[in-house]
């Protein structure tokens, strides 16, 4: 019997998954198909519910569900617990078990410019993705982490939870020569109006500059990264690979990931570089 997954979301037009999905289906011979599933907020219980009783083998959540799916599933793992969200079902009989890959799916990512784990990490926002990053880049033995955020309060909070630093913007832009890696998690800046989430004046060149967006490749915090002499991470090789560790979850198997990262880069106009 053929198997189906989907990824449900408002709005979810624009995701990637169900392309990705598909074509690791097709690589590894599994017959199986992805569908993205437009689910606005008042239908999220009744979703949830329609996807088990339909036979949906697990599928993808994303904004703005992560955390509201929470008590409708039957449990979830510790990443998710840590995040307080989750972005992947996967389907045990008649449980549905929530998970968060996109901490892992981020330290993977950054893993393959192969940064050392003294490396000092300054970290931009407080939010999901911030949070689930921090724990991530903890569980990788990455110790030196600074977070910084808008709203001073949440960032001291998520430091206080991951035994990370803390920093307000005014410092943090003023000590940016201070740090290795610069990880920006917020949606700050991508506006063309708009200010970047911090300013890189006083980063120092040859620094690392990650931005956790994909769509578009480069970000205005990444462009201005590049002019300041920073080397650059998208967010393309994150969502490639917190989607493969989802793969793995409901398949077993681990998909070519590589090919995966060249292949959404070039659909998305960009030049792949092979790290």
């Amino acid at each position: 019997m053929k198997k189906w997954y989907a990824v449900i979301g408002d709005p979810i037009a624009h995701s990637l998954s169900p392309f990705m999905h598909d074509i690791w289906f097709q690589e590894n011979g599994i017959d199986a198909s992805f569908l993205p599933i437009h689910v606005e907020p008042s239908e999220l219980k009744q979703a949830c519910e329609s996807l088990k009783l339909l036979g949906a083998s697990g599928f993808n959540v994303t904004l703005p569900h992560k955390q509201a799916i929470i008590p409708l599933l039957d449990g979830i793992d510790e990443a998710a617990s840590e995040m307080n969200a989750v972005n992947t079902v996967v389907r045990n009989g008649k449980n549905l078990k929530g998970s968060n890959t996109d901490g892992d799916g981020f330290v993977q990512s950054l893993l393959t410019d192969g940064p050392k784990t003294d490396d000092k990490i300054l970290l931009i926002g407080a939010g999901g993705a911030a949070r689930g990053i921090a724990f991530a880049l903890k569980r990788a033995g990455f110790g030196d982490i600074t977070i910084t955020n808008r709203t001073y309060r949440r960032a001291e909070e998520l430091a206080e939870e991951t035994s990370s630093k803390v920093m307000t913007k005014s410092d943090a832009e003023q000590k940016l020569d201070e740090f290795d890696i610069i990880i920006q998690t917020t949606s700050v800046g991508l506006a063309e109006d708009e200010a970047l989430p911090i300013s890189l004046e006083n980063v120092r060149d040859g620094a690392l500059a990650a931005d956790i967006v994909y769509n578009p490749i480069d970000t205005p915090f990444l462009k201005k990264a590049e002019e300041k002499g920073c080397r650059t991470l998208n967010g393309v090789g994150m969502f490639v690979y917190q989607g493969a560790i989802g793969f793995e979850k409901w398949t077993g198997i681990k998909p070519d990931t590589e090919k995966m990262i060249q292949v959404i880069t070039e659909k998305l106009g960009g030049n792949y570089v092979n790290r």
